[in-house]
């Protein structure tokens, strides 16, 4: 792994605007979507996207978030797909948690796909695997309470924490897919690893091209997930 990742790519490039190295823009708490998109044939379907600042879009340009390049790259594979995104930076899962509950009910109705993506911030706060795997199952369980499809954005520890903590905190994601028969990406930023060139100059966050490349990788088990 060249130069241990780029210097673990900037802890891993895992998500999210320490708000010890940035200032963390205000949390918008609830789901806040982007402009209605172009009408299209068929029954729409709608996404919740809801993580930290890899949704949120830290650093880019309006529209150049994940969950609204994803929509335009469903939507370009004849998807009929609204997204609601809601991303706040510098969330943690534990935070994540509490506001699942209070986005879910803020929605005019149930979505049909569910997508989760939290852990970056709780490793670059030094928070105990064991801590991420009990917000992330409680977040599980509520979507599987209400009856909602889950897609789950896998997160991997850097190597530089040691084996332990990788040995702890790589098999929640897999393991609580399973347990919830939830869909899973093993690694969302995996299209983005080790190229320099698709991160922004926090060595953290996507550049707007990252992002595509990231859509590239995922947009297929995505529309899977929601049909």
């Amino acid at each position: 792994m060249s130069r241990i990742v780029s210097l673990v790519f900037g802890v891993l490039l895992l998500a999210a605007c320490s708000p010890e190295a940035q200032p963390v823009p205000q949390p918008t708490r609830g789901a806040v979507s982007h402009d209605d998109p172009l009408p299209m044939p068929g029954q729409e379907r709608r996404i919740l996207a809801v993580g930290d600042s890899l949704f949120a879009g830290y650093g880019l340009n309006p529209g150049e978030s994940y969950p609204a390049k994803l929509e335009a790259a469903l939507r370009g594979r004849g998807v009929n797909v609204r997204i609601t995104n809601a991303g706040v930076s510098g969330d943690t899962s534990a935070a994540g948690a509490q506001r699942l509950g209070f986005v879910l009910d803020s929605l005019k109705s149930p979505p049909d796909l569910v997508v989760i993506e939290f852990g970056g911030n709780d490793i670059l706060r030094g928070l105990p695997p064991e801590q991420t795997r009990q917000n992330l199952d409680a977040m599980l369980a509520e979507t599987q309470r209400r009856g909602l499809k889950v897609l789950l954005m896998g997160m991997l520890a850097p190597p530089n924490l040691g084996a332990d903590f990788r040995a702890k905190f790589d098999p929640i994601y897999p393991a609580l897919a399973k347990k919830y028969d939830a869909k899973l990406v093993p690694f969302f930023l995996s299209a983005v690893m080790d190229k320099p060139d698709l991160v922004q100059a926090d060595h953290m966050h996507p550049t707007a091209h990252g992002i595509e490349e990231i859509v590239a990788a995922t947009s297929a088990q995505v529309a899977k997930a929601i049909q």
